[in-house]
Formats: C-alpha cells, structure tokens, sequence
C-alpha cells in the first residue's frame, strides 16, 4: 500500500515538475494559482482512496449546493 501512495506522489512531483517552470517563466500567476488548487484538490482525493479511505462523491457537495438555487430558477 505504501508503494502505491509513493508512485502517485512520484506522480504529481514529475506533473509539478513539468507544469510549473513554464507557468513561472511566462508568469502566469492566477493559471499557477488555478493549477496548484486543482492539484491539491486532486491529491487530496487521490490519496486517501488509495489507502481505501471512502471518500465521499464531489459532485453530491456540488448538488447540494446548486439545487436550492435550481429550485429559485424554476
């Protein structure tokens, strides 16, 4: 289990490693900005289903947030 966790770290070390220098050199702060919270939302899934920690589904938190507003729309 500890070397799945490991290989998907190495993972999105070489995905940083890859997006990062160019996003810097054309300073493209709010992309950077934009990517490193995707990242960080995609590691912070990705980690705990790999340690088989249920992870709860995204897109309910997004219903739920939505539908009362898809209800005042109707």
């Amino acid at each position: 289990m500890e070397k799945v966790v490991l290989m998907l770290i190495v993972l999105f070390t070489g995905i940083i490693l890859f997006e990062v220098p160019g996003l810097v050199k054309k300073k493209m702060w709010r992309e950077l900005a934009a990517f490193s919270v995707y990242l960080a939302i995609g590691m912070a899934l990705s980690i705990p289903q790999v340690l088989g920690v249920k992870v709860p589904n995204p897109s309910r938190a997004i219903e739920a947030l939505f539908k009362p507003l898809a209800e005042l729309l109707k």
